[in-house]
């Protein structure tokens, strides 16, 4: 924060605070919702759902579509109600992220039934007068969602328009929606009305969930629940004094001249400005606070920089810290700024900081930071070559190398994503045994037998085994999402099947069938059954067994892997001696366990250890 021009502080410790003081006016058969809409007001929409989470919110509510996708992408599991009115074009991604949808009309109600299976919140009108089925005709579009094969009200919910100051329309609101509630037949799961100053001002027994914004974030909605509750800001905006000056009597600051110094003053430049989201209403209005004193923003605030009168504050220097708003000041509050210019709290906060980094803290510690000029990052919103810029740059940044970074990114990277848009998928327990025999038909070679285990997701309803005689030519199957299984063939044997043959090869204990073909220098055998089908997409057990041909004087054996792997166990039984394993495995661990023991030699990871792309064990005898 020393280098910061401006930053913003997030209390993790107020917020959960006031959360512990709402929950007291809960009554008993609610749990909440934590709205994180816009941002969560501006204090971090992924910090602030982890900590409520945290604090037992069973689900976040937003504004749109996009915010329960970048919440989804943060990790965050719990169920995501967008409040506000979804577009139709919007549907195939609330879906494909597992949002949930409020409904205000019966024709969006139909267009989720064609797209498939959706849980909905159904928005009532009892008088607030924006989204939502007017609660005198809501009954019968709700009867007739109700009949909607593929839908399922989960919720049914209303707004209060004036709970915070308005209790007489407050009650009217509820009546209206009581008495709706009495009429349906159906009992949803979640039913809610109640916002943060709902939850204080007004009480029902048929409600089961609150939604919790405003008063969560420490800021009053009304100056009367001041005496009813206890709050603490979350969030502070600071920044430093970038310069000091002086101005004769009778000197103008600022744009227009809309301040002139009355006498001599001294003031200084803070390096912020209404593209910070300092609202420029609070030009020659706002106050500041350096030194735990109060200092008046003097001229029109511009866009980078904003003007103050620090004539009483002699001892000032340049680098300063500056408070603009919060810090549990009631002067340099959200409510009392934004009361000089007649403005609503909930803007300012979601539009402050705009070019600040944003420091969350915990207990007076800070545990967590968010980047300036936040939008967190968000791959899809980037084309192919814009994203392989930034994946470089972040690695360069982080080796401080931009030759490595270079080969990271280029002769690493490139092999999981060398084709556009490719799945890339994992093994997982994978195993792979190799036996060497003598064989009495072919005394030049061993009779070889192999068995090959993993689980994996399916990707097609058929797989192919391959088998081919230079590396060349079966390297043209190494980025093929049809082929599991690849072998190389001695170049002094030829491709026939009493060569190379698949003796056994199954999915989740279903015999495959098979079909070889000869072609490009290389066998192919496609394995393939009906029931697989049903089992594309999901992680399915496969095992592969081959019977193959190695001379005897190759002295060497190669295993390759070259999928992401998760645990891996390779041996090799023998009769050999003086058998050697060397393994080469990229990934956290270099050195897997080897044992040998009883004519085999074993190669093996723990079982949730990853192994990377280009590993491998070369046998020597």
């Amino acid at each position: 924060m020393k280098y910061d021009r401006s930053w913003t502080e997030i209390d993790l410790s107020n917020f959960e605070f006031n959360l512990n003081s709402l929950k007291k006016y809960f009554y008993p058969q609610a749990d909440f919702m934590q709205i994180v809409k816009a941002d969560a007001y501006g204090h971090g929409a992924y910090q602030i759902a982890r900590k409520a989470i945290e604090c037992g919110a069973i689900s976040l509510g937003v504004a749109n579509v996009q915010e329960g996708i970048l919440l989804r992408y943060q990790g965050i599991n719990v169920p995501i109600v967008i409040l506000s009115p979804s577009m139709e074009n919007e549907i195939d991604l609330i879906k494909q992220n597992d949002i949930i949808p409020s409904v205000s009309t019966l024709e969006f109600a139909k267009k989720l039934n064609e797209k498939g299976n959706f849980k909905i919140h159904i928005n009532v009108d009892t008088g607030m007068g924006r989204s939502g089925f007017s609660y005198e005709n809501a009954l019968k579009n709700i009867q007739k969602i109700n009949k909607l094969k593929n839908i399922e009200i989960e919720g049914i919910f209303s707004h209060f328009s004036s709970a915070e100051d308005n209790q007489e329309y407050t009650k009217l609101q509820s009546d209206r929606f009581e008495k709706l509630l009495d009429k349906i037949a159906i009992h949803p799961k979640f039913i809610h009305i109640s916002n943060s100053s709902g939850v204080i001002t007004f009480h029902n027994k048929y409600a089961n969930l609150v939604r919790l914004g405003l008063l969560t974030f420490g800021v009053y909605s009304n100056k009367a629940l001041k005496s009813k509750i206890e709050i603490k800001p979350v969030m502070t905006f600071k920044s430093h004094i970038s310069q000091i000056k002086k101005a004769k009597q009778g000197y103008p600051i600022g744009y227009n001249r809309t301040f002139i110094s009355p006498k001599a003053i001294k003031y200084a430049i803070l390096p912020i400005g209404y593209a910070d989201g300092y609202d420029f209403l609070l030009s020659n209005n706002g106050k500041v606070k350096i030194r735990d004193r109060i200092c008046d923003i003097i001229g029109k605030i511009s866009m980078d920089l904003t003007a103050i009168d620090v004539t009483d504050n002699p001892e000032l220097e340049i680098g300063d810290e500056v408070v603009l708003l919060g810090d549990d000041d009631d002067i340099i509050s959200v409510e009392n700024l934004t009361s000089l210019y007649h403005g609503l709290s909930y803007e300012m906060l979601a539009q402050i900081g705009r070019r600040a980094k944003r420091y969350y803290k915990e207990n007076n510690k800070i545990i967590d930071s968010s980047p300036i000029l936040r939008r967190d990052f968000m791959p899809k919103d980037f084309s192919d070559s814009k994203l392989g810029n930034i994946i470089e740059t972040a690695i360069e940044q982080r080796l401080q190398s931009k030759e490595i970074a270079n080969l990271v990114h280029k002769d690493i990277l490139k092999r999981l994503f060398v084709e556009k848009d490719r799945d890339i998928h994992y093994r997982r327990n994978f195993k792979h045994s190799i036996k060497f025999e003598d064989s009495d038909e072919f005394p030049d070679y061993f009779l070889t037998t192999t068995n090959l285990s993993f689980s994996k997701k399916l990707q097609n309803d058929f797989f192919k085994v391959v088998c081919a005689k230079s590396e060349a030519d079966l390297e043209k199957y190494f980025l093929r999402n049809d082929v599991e299984y690849r072998w190389l063939l001695d170049n002094s044997i030829d491709l026939k099947e009493m060569y190379f043959s698949v003796t056994s090869v199954m999915i989740d204990n279903t015999e495959l069938y098979n079909e070889m073909k000869i072609a490009n220098g290389c066998i192919e055998i496609k394995c393939y059954h009906s029931s697989l089908k049903n089992l594309v997409g999901k992680e399915v057990d496969f095992s592969i067994s081959t019977k193959t041909y190695y001379p005897k004087n190759s002295k060497q054996l190669s295993i390759y892997i070259i999928d992401m792997t998760k645990g891996v166990n390779i041996t090799f039984e023998s009769k050999l001696k003086d058998v050697e394993a060397i393994p080469i495995f990229s990934g956290k661990n270099k050195f897997p366990k080897i044992t040998n023991k009883n004519n085999i030699i074993s190669i093996s990871t723990d079982k949730d250890e990853w192994v990377m792309p280009t590993s491998g064990v070369v046998f020597t005898y």
